[in-house]
Order: C-alpha cells, then sequence, then structure tokens
C-alpha cells in the first residue's frame, strides 16, 4: 500500500513539472480595465509565470472545499458532541446508581445460593 501511494504522489509530482514546463511564460492579472483602473486612479497587477496562477487556483480551491465541508458537516460534529455528553451523563447516573462492589447485590446472593 505505501508502494502504490508513492507511485501515486511521483506520477502526480510528474505531471506538476510537466505543466510547470509547459506554462513558464509570463502571464499578467490585472485587477481592473485599464480605463476603470484609470477613472478609479488604482490598478494593480501582478505579473508571474502561468502556472503560478493555475497552482494558486487549485490551492484556493482545495481551500474553498475544505471550508464548504466544515460548514456542510458543522450539524454532524454539534449532535455528536451533545450524544457524547448524554452518554457521559448516564454512565455516571449507572455509576452512581448500580450497587458498590463490596456491598454486594442481595438479588444475585439468593438466586447464587440456591
Amino acid at each position: 500500500m505505501r508502494l502504490i501511494k508513492l507511485i501515486v504522489l511521483a506520477l502526480i509530482a510528474i505531471v506538476m513539472i510537466v505543466v510547470a514546463v509547459a506554462n513558464i511564460q509570463p502571464l499578467t492579472l490585472r485587477l481592473l480595465p485599464d480605463d476603470l483602473a484609470r477613472l478609479l486612479g488604482f490598478n494593480w497587477e501582478a505579473t508571474l509565470p502561468a502556472f503560478a496562477y493555475l497552482l494558486m487556483a487549485a490551492i484556493v480551491g482545495l481551500l474553498f472545499g475544505f471550508v464548504w465541508e466544515w460548514v456542510r458537516e458543522h450539524k454532524h460534529r454539534a449532535t455528536a458532541v451533545q450524544e457524547r455528553r448524554e452518554r457521559v451523563r448516564l454512565e455516571q447516573e449507572v455509576q452512581r446508581v448500580s450497587p458498590s462492589p463490596e456491598k454486594g447485590d442481595d438479588v444475585l446472593a439468593l438466586l447464587e445460593g440456591r
């Protein structure tokens, strides 16, 4: 299983390297169109290799997916916490109500005495 994991990771690394080499040319990303930037007096732009934008897009997508799932599963985590508290409460109640070992159980003593 560990060998399969290493092979899959190696294949993913090879694909990422090939994509990076194929997309090495610089790419300029602008926040606003030129006319709107001149009107507002604000122009943000970044020039990076194209593969850097692809990598950032993948990372942002993964982060968005993780946050989405975390929010979506909140109700299940809340239910689990509530059930855990109820279980602890019931275990404490059983310990409080059950007879202590040194005191003995009269019913069991009667049944064993037959």
